[in-house]
């Protein structure tokens, strides 16, 4: 469209915007991965999963940056986990893998099992018994 002036040009340019967000750090182009929120009253720096809306006052971070993160002097960081990232093995995770890798390195107890004689000392409480899972019999029966 064009005006007595010449072609019109547009007020805003219209510069293509990425979807994803990217970190807040000065020159670091990468992704956001978490959020930081700055809690004055309690001198406390919140991490979190990435909010789903970018807040004025928040900070959108980077996987680096948001593990290198330091809060001032007399400042608490709190950690918020997110429930979508994968989690860390516990140590009762670690034991129930040993107690696995255990019970499949004695074929005879589990022979045994099969043949309905069960193995020698089991718990009376346990009706029955599948891998590494045990029904147990409730104790007021």
């Amino acid at each position: 469209m064009e005006s007595r002036r010449g072609p019109l040009k547009s007020a805003v340019p219209s510069n293509i915007v990425s979807p994803v967000r990217r970190c807040s750090r000065t020159a670091c182009g990468r992704p956001a991965v978490a959020t930081l929120t700055y809690v004055y009253a309690d001198s406390t720096a919140v991490l979190g999963p990435l909010a789903t809306y970018a807040e004025p006052h928040c900070y959108d971070l980077c996987a680096e940056h948001s593990e290198r993160l330091t809060a001032p002097r007399g400042w608490e960081v709190v950690r918020l986990l997110d429930a979508s990232a994968p989690a860390r093995p516990s140590g009762d995770d670690l034991e129930a893998l040993a107690n696995a890798v255990r019970e499949a390195a004695r074929p005879q107890e589990r022979a045994a099992e099969a043949g309905g004689g069960g193995p020698r000392g089991a718990d009376p409480m346990e009706v029955a018994r599948r891998g590494h899972l045990r029904v147990l019999r409730s104790p007021d029966n």
